[in-house]
């Protein structure tokens, strides 16, 4: 009787681990045939993002790396929530790329461009006249300004291009890029955004530091996101 017993524990717990194999092994099944769900469609993302950035004024190598587009949609949905959606999603998407290109922190970009445009992220915005001149778009470029960029960011120039929200954000990271590299520091960096290269001149000699109202809101803004490692 207790041979028999034994035989039919023995049996009955190699029927228990075959069905814990099979379990296992159909969990990996719908893990894996989720994955690859969501691989097709980030791809197809990808394909359907890049044909639109094809047909517009811009000059980007599009990285085709999955983990980077995975990265680039989720800042993109970041940033369409917190402006209410009145930042694109394909506007999102086009800076966490070039972002990343430039290893520039994206958020840094949003919030400068959302503290230009007062929140309203209006590409057609004509910003208030000044000695200079007005500043025009999503990034608030003075005409006086703008050539150079563009010419540094390999693009073509003239006045109505400021007003195309890509085409302003590849200058906006451009210039950023530019005054990062050139001063390692972004208080300098912003600070210099806003008042240009010599007003950051001014503004070091008036308070000892580069640590503007206008430089302390961007980063500030920037750090309520979610972190992603970039090196600047």
């Amino acid at each position: 009787m207790k041979k028999k017993t034994i035989i039919l524990i023995t049996v009955l717990s190699s029927m228990a681990g075959f069905f814990l194999l099979q379990n296992i092994n159909l969990s990996k099944q719908i893990e894996e045939a989720k994955k690859f769900e969501e691989v097709q469609k980030v791809n197809q993302n990808m394909q359907e993002m890049q044909g639109y950035f094809a047909s517009k004024l811009v000059s980007v190598d599009f990285d085709k790396n999955y983990d980077s587009w995975v990265t680039s949609m989720d800042v993109a949905d970041q940033l369409h929530e917190d402006s209410d959606g009145n930042f694109k999603k394909e506007w999102g998407l086009f800076l966490a790329e070039l972002s990343q290109q430039h290893e520039i922190d994206p958020f840094i970009v949003y919030e400068l461009l959302k503290t230009e445009t007062g929140g309203t992220f209006d590409p057609t915005l004509v910003g208030p006249e000044t000695r200079f001149g007005h500043a025009y778009g999503l990034a608030q470029f003075m005409k006086n300004t703008a050539p150079w960029i563009a010419d540094m960011a390999d693009l073509p120039y003239n006045d109505e291009l400021l007003f195309d929200p890509l085409y302003s954000i590849q200058l906006s990271v451009t210039y950023l890029d530019f005054l990062y590299n050139k001063y390692n520091d972004w208080d300098h960096a912003l600070t210099a955004y806003h008042r240009g290269m010599g007003g950051l001149e001014t503004y070091l000699g008036e308070n000892g530091h580069a640590k503007s109202a206008y430089a302390v809101e961007i980063q500030d803004g920037a750090k309520q996101f979610d972190l992603i490692a970039y090196n600047k």
